[in-house]
C-alpha cells in the first residue's frame, strides 16, 4: 500500500496563479508596513490557495509481483559427449530445486537444440527470444547450463540482470579434428585444386603426437592414406575425375581419449566443369548443311571451335597457280599428330578420303578414340561411297557398316524404345503413339550395327547409333539432312536440342549418361536414382556410414530412369553400388559446427556475463548455491551466485480522499481572519 497527494485544482492553473501573485503582492504590502496580524492573514490567504488546488489524498493499493528467472538447458549436440549430458541433468535438478525454494520467484525453462541449417547453439536467440516476452522489471536473473560453446553471439541480449553459466565438460576433455579450407564451389576437370588441410589437438592432450593418417577419397575410388604431421597446414592436391558433382572425403584414425569421432572426417562436395570443350570440325565439302554444326557449337560459349572446309580438292585441276590461291592450308599435321589430344570432339561432316588425311593420321584418331576421345560422323552420300572413312583404319571404331546404299526418299525420324530410354533423345518426342517430326529426304543405309540404335528413319533403318569404344564414344548419324528441321521444314523438329545432346554425350557429360548410379540427399535420406537402357536393373547396395549394408529396390518413374527414397539418418558417406556402377553421396555435414570445437570454454560468452557481473561456475566441481544480491553489485562469488530481487508489483486499486474536511478549513479560515482582526485592533 502507498499514499501520495495530488491536486485537482478547483480553477485553472493560470487563475490559481494569478490570485497566488496577487495575494503575495498583497501580504507583502502588509509586512513591508508592519501591519499587525499580518502573518495571520498570510496564512488565511495560503490555506485558500490551498484549498483551490484541489489537494486529494490519493491511496495505492499494491500486490506484489514475483520475480522471474530463466534456466536456459543447452541439448545440442555437443551436450552429448563424455558426461556432459549426465551433468546437465544434475546441474538442471539442483537449480530446480533451490529456485522453487527461493521466495516469490517463477521459473521459465527454455531448452536449446542444435539450430537449422547446421547453425549450431543458438542459446543467446533463445534467451533474447524469451526475454521479449516478459516484463524486464520482472526479470532477476538467466542462468545457462551449457558446455559455453554456443554460435550466436550476435544476438547477445541486453540482460537487466546477471547471467550465470553452469559449465559442463571436464578439465581432462581433448579432442583431435580435421578441418580443409580453400575449397571451392567449383573445379575445372582434370586440373588440381590445392585445399589446406589441418589437424590439430584441443584440450588437454595427455601425449601429443607427431603424425597421423589421413584418408583421401575421391568418388567411389579407393582411398588413399599417408602420414601427414599434427597442427600444421598441409596442402593437398586434387583432381576431379568428372563433370557435375564430385564428393571428396577426408578421414584421420580415431586416437585414444578423444572426445568424439565427429570432427575426423570432412565432406566437400565440388562441381566439376570443363574449362573450354575444344571441338575439331571437318566439313569434307560445302552443302546445304554446312552451318547446322558450326551455328550449334558457336552459339555455346563455352566452345572454341576449329572448323575446317575443304573447299578445294586435291583432285581439282584448274591451272590456278598456288600463289594466287587465297585459301588457306588444312594443317594436317599439327592437328592429326601434335595436338589431336587437345580436342574433346573430333566432327566429321560429310567427309571422304582424298588423300589429305594419310593412313597415319586416321589411325591415330582411331588411338584417340579409344584412349577417351570422341568422334561423330555425320554421314552424307559420301559415307556409302568407295572412299568411305568406314574403308580406312576408323573401320573398327565406326558402329555400323554402310550398305553402299543411299536413300533418297522422304521419311519421319522416329525415337526407337531404346531412345526413348537415352538420354540423348528421351523426352524429345517423335514416337509411335506422337505426330511425326518434319520429313527428311536421304538416309544411309547402314548394317551389322555394333552400338545403340536411338533413332530410326525409312522403314525402320538405323538413323542415328550411338557406341562406346575403349574409353572413347563414337556417334553415327546416317543422314544429311538434319538442317531441314533447322529451316522448319514441314515443321521441323528439335534439331537444335538433339545435336546439343548428342555432342555433349559425347564429351561425356554426366547428366547425360546412359548408365548412371546417383544418390543426393532429401528430407528423410536419399533419393537415389538409376538411369539404364534395361528393363529392370537390380537392386542397389547401399552402404551406411556405419559399415552396416541395406538392399534397395528401384521402381520406374519414366523410360531409362528408376529411382527409390531410402530413408536415413546418419550423417556421413554412403557408398552405392551394383554389379556395373558405383557411386557415393554424402548425407550432412561429416563435420557439422557443433563439433568444430569441443572443449567447452566460457569465452564465447564472456560479453553478457561480464555485462551484469555474473559468474562461471563448472559442474565438475561443485554447484554454487543461490543469493539475492542488489542491482549493480557483484552478483558472483566463491560458491554462490547471486539473483537480483526486483520488488516489482502491480497496482490494483486507488483510493482517493479529501486532504482537510470542507468544514475544518472553513473553521480554520475563520479563525486566522479573526485573529488577525483583533490583532490589528490591539495595535490601534
Amino acid at each position: 500500500m502507498s499514499w501520495d497527494i495530488v491536486f485537482s485544482p478547483l480553477l485553472s492553473w493560470p487563475v490559481w496563479s494569478v490570485l497566488a501573485l496577487l495575494s503575495t503582492v498583497a501580504l507583502g504590502f502588509a509586512i513591508w508596513r508592519k501591519l499587525a496580524g499580518a502573518w495571520l492573514r498570510c496564512l488565511a490567504a495560503a490555506l485558500v490557495l490551498l484549498l483551490l488546488a484541489g489537494p486529494i489524498l490519493e491511496q495505492e493499493e499494491r500486490e506484489a509481483l514475483s520475480d522471474i528467472v530463466f534456466v536456459l538447458t543447452d541439448r545440442s549436440a555437443s551436450q552429448t559427449l563424455a558426461a556432459r549430458a549426465d551433468q546437465t541433468e544434475r546441474a538442471k535438478a539442483d537449480v530446480l530445486q533451490k529456485l522453487r525454494s527461493r521466495a516469490n520467484t517463477e521459473i521459465r525453462e527454455i531448452t536449446v537444440g542444435d539450430g537449422a541449417g547446421n547453425a549450431g547453439t543458438q542459446a543467446l536467440s533463445a534467451l533474447t527470444k524469451a526475454l521479449a516476452e516478459e516484463p524486464q522489471s520482472r526479470v532477476a536473473g538467466a542462468i545457462l547450463i551449457s558446455d559455453g560453446l554456443v554460435h550466436d553471439i550476435e544476438a547477445m541480449p541486453q540482460m537487466p540482470a546477471p547471467v550465470h553459466l553452469l559449465m559442463t565438460g571436464s578439465d581432462t576433455d581433448w579432442d583431435r579434428r580435421l578441418t580443409v579450407e580453400n575449397a571451392p564451389a567449383f573445379g575445372i576437370i582434370g586440373e588440381q585444386i590445392e585445399l589446406t588441410v589441418r589437424i590439430e589437438d584441443q584440450g588437454a592432450v595427455a601425449v601429443a603426437d607427431g603424425f597421423t593418417q589421413l584418408s583421401i577419397s575421391v568418388g567411389a575410388q579407393e582411398p588413399i592414406r599417408f602420414d601427414v604431421p599434427i597442427g600444421r597446414d598441409i596442402i593437398v592436391p586434387v583432381s576431379l575425375p568428372h563433370g557435375g558433382r564430385n564428393v571428396i572425403k577426408f578421414d584421420i584414425p580415431e586416437s585414444k581419449g578423444e572426445l568424439t569421432t565427429r570432427n575426423n572426417s570432412y565432406l566437400l562436395e565440388i562441381n566439376g566443369v570443363r574449362d573450354r570443350l575444344r571441338v575439331l570440325l571437318v566439313s569434307g565439302e560445302p552443302h546445304a548443311g554446312g552451318r547446322t554444326w558450326r551455328n550449334l557449337l558457336k552459339s555455346d560459349s563455352s566452345v572454341d571451335l576449329v572448323h575446317f572446309t575443304i573447299l578445294r580438292p586435291p583432285e581439282k585441276h584448274d591451272g590456278v597457280p598456288v600463289g594466287e590461291l587465297s585459301l588457306i592450308a588444312f594443317p594436317t599435321r599439327e592437328l592429326f599428330i601434335e595436338k589431336i589430344k587437345d580436342f574433346d570432339l573430333i566432327i566429321f561432316d560429310r567427309y571422304k578420303r582424298r588423300g589429305i588425311l594419310p593412313t597415319e593420321y586416321l589411325e591415330n584418331v582411331r588411338d584417340y578414340v579409344k584412349t577417351g576421345g570422341a568422334v561423330l560422323f555425320a554421314a552424307g552420300p559420301d559415307f556409302a561411297s568407295a572412299d568411305s572413312l568406314y574403308r580406312s583404319p576408323l573401320a573398327p571404331i565406326v558402329p555400323a557398316r554402310p550398305t553402299a546404299r543411299v536413300i533418297e526418299q522422304a521419311f519421319h525420324p522416329r525415337v526407337t524404345q531404346t531412345g526413348q530410354r537415352h538420354p540423348v533423345t528421351r523426352g524429345l518426342g517423335g514416337g509411335d503413339d506422337e505426330p511425326g517430326w518434319g520429313r527428311w529426304m536421304r538416309q544411309i543405309e547402314l548394317a551389322d550395327v555394333t552400338g545403340d540404335v536411338v533413332m530410326e528413319g525409312f522403314e525402320g533403318k538405323p538413323l542415328l547409333v550411338l557406341d562406346r569404344v575403349g574409353e572413347g564414344r563414337v556417334a553415327l548419324l546416317a543422314s544429311d539432312h538434319a538442317w531441314l528441321w533447322a529451316r522448319g521444314y514441314e515443321g521441323g523438329g528439335p534439331q537444335l536440342e538433339l545435336l546439343r545432346r548428342l555432342s555433349h554425350w559425347m564429351m561425356k557429360e554426366p547428366d547425360l549418361e546412359e548408365e548412371a548410379l546417383l544418390a543426393e540427399a532429401t528430407e528423410g535420406g536419399l533419393k537415389i536414382t538409376r538411369r539404364s537402357l534395361q528393363d529392370a536393373p537390380e537392386a542397389v547396395t547401399v552402404t551406411h556410414p556405419s559399415g552396416e549394408q541395406s538392399e534397395v529396390a528401384l521402381t520406374q518413374t519414366s523410360p531409362g530412369v528408376f529411382e527409390a527414397l531410402f530413408p536415413a539418418s546418419d550423417v556421413g558417406l554412403y557408398r552405392l553400388q551394383d554389379s556395373a556402377l558405383a557411386s557415393v553421396a554424402g548425407l550432412g555435414n561429416a563435420s557439422p559446427r557443433e563439433f568444430a570445437n569441443t572443449i567447452a570454454n566460457a569465452g564465447r560468452l564472456a560479453p553478457v556475463i561480464a555485462a551484469q557481473q555474473g559468474g562461471v561456475f563448472a559442474i565438475e566441481d561443485r554447484l554454487p548455491s543461490l543469493r539475492n544480491v542488489r542491482e549493480g553489485r557483484n552478483a558472483a562469488g566463491a560458491g554462490w551466485l547471486g539473483l537480483t530481487p526486483r520488488g516489482a508489483y502491480e497496482t490494483v486499486g486507488l483510493k482517493h480522499s479529501a486532504l482537510m474536511p470542507p468544514w475544518l478549513a472553513l473553521l480554520l479560515f475563520v479563525a486566522l481572519i479573526v485573529f488577525g482582526w483583533l490583532r490589528e485592533g490591539r495595535k490601534r
